[in-house]
């Protein structure tokens, strides 16, 4: 019976996890250069490395507004920085391993491919779901 075959893992025997970024421009205009992740460890370590960046340019950035705002409090006002990147980093850490652990997860069930560009595309979702939260609104988040 042929639909009871067993599915084994389908990275080829030669695979190496490509290095960090590993985008690719996505239409083909010279060839096919697609790059891959297989292992749910890739795609976890993918997924939180790009989380860690989104977080860190919202923190800084965020950081950076208070610290204009508040720079008449100058001898306190160096705290913010530090503690928007230790807060920043905490919230990255959370939300990238949690969406990197359910994508590895999902796609390494269906035994997908996965391309480089979701870990991106996820951690940027992330990223604006943050700032989204951070607006008080009636019935949002």
């Amino acid at each position: 019976m042929s639909f009871f075959k067993q599915v084994a893992n389908t990275a080829p025997l030669d695979y190496i996890s490509p290095p960090f970024p590993s985008l690719y421009w996505p239409f083909p205009v010279q060839g096919y250069q697609a790059n891959y992740l297989y292992y749910a460890r890739d795609i976890w370590r993918y997924t939180l490395t790009w989380t860690l960046i989104f977080y860190g340019a919202v923190h800084i950035v965020a950081s950076g507004y208070a610290v204009v705002l508040q720079w008449r409090n100058w001898k306190i006002i160096w705290v913010a920085p530090v503690l928007y990147a230790v807060v920043g980093g905490i919230e990255a850490v959370i939300a990238g391993s949690v969406v990197g652990g359910l994508l590895g997860g999902v796609y390494n069930s269906g035994f997908f491919r996965m391309s480089t560009w979701i870990p991106f595309v996820w951690a940027l979702i992330n990223a604006l779901v943050l700032i989204l939260s951070s607006f008080a609104i009636q019935g949002g988040l």
